[in-house]
């Protein structure tokens, strides 16, 4: 065997182990939510989320980025807009899964609608940052 054929073998397995490393590798996702609740539950959606949501999406894996209400009129008093960070989109759907089953989730959510439902309708966008986005 002669030192091309070694090198071109090791070359072959260096660039193998990298294409294995680089896809093993999750990549992390941010997910940008928007509910929109029936009219006069904004508060109540606000209150769940200040006192019981945030936290059980950092049990489940999901890191909460931030959360806004527009400042348009029209959707000021019954809009969210927030933002959470996954490993992966595979890491999110086990967060989900594990956030929807969770015992304590479902207790708060169910006291949470005792007044009547609080979401309307929810839009899940799911994005990974750009190179040259300050949030990596």
């Amino acid at each position: 065997m002669n030192i091309l054929t070694v090198t071109r073998a090791f070359s072959a397995c260096l660039l193998f182990s990298l294409a294995l490393s680089v896809q093993a590798e999750p990549t992390k996702v941010f997910e940008l939510r928007t509910y929109t609740t029936h009219e006069g539950r904004l508060p109540a959606l606000h209150e769940r989320f200040k006192n019981h949501t945030t936290g059980f999406f950092e049990k489940h894996g999901m890191r909460n980025i931030g959360y806004w209400v527009p400042s348009d009129p029209e959707r000021a008093d019954n809009t969210l807009i927030y933002i959470l960070e996954h490993d992966s989109r595979e890491a999110a759907a086990q967060s989900w899964k594990a956030f929807g089953a969770d015992p304590g989730w479902q207790k708060v959510y169910k006291e949470s609608r005792e007044d009547g439902a609080i979401v309307k309708h929810i839009d899940s966008v799911f994005m990974t940052a750009t190179e040259y986005s300050a949030i990596q």
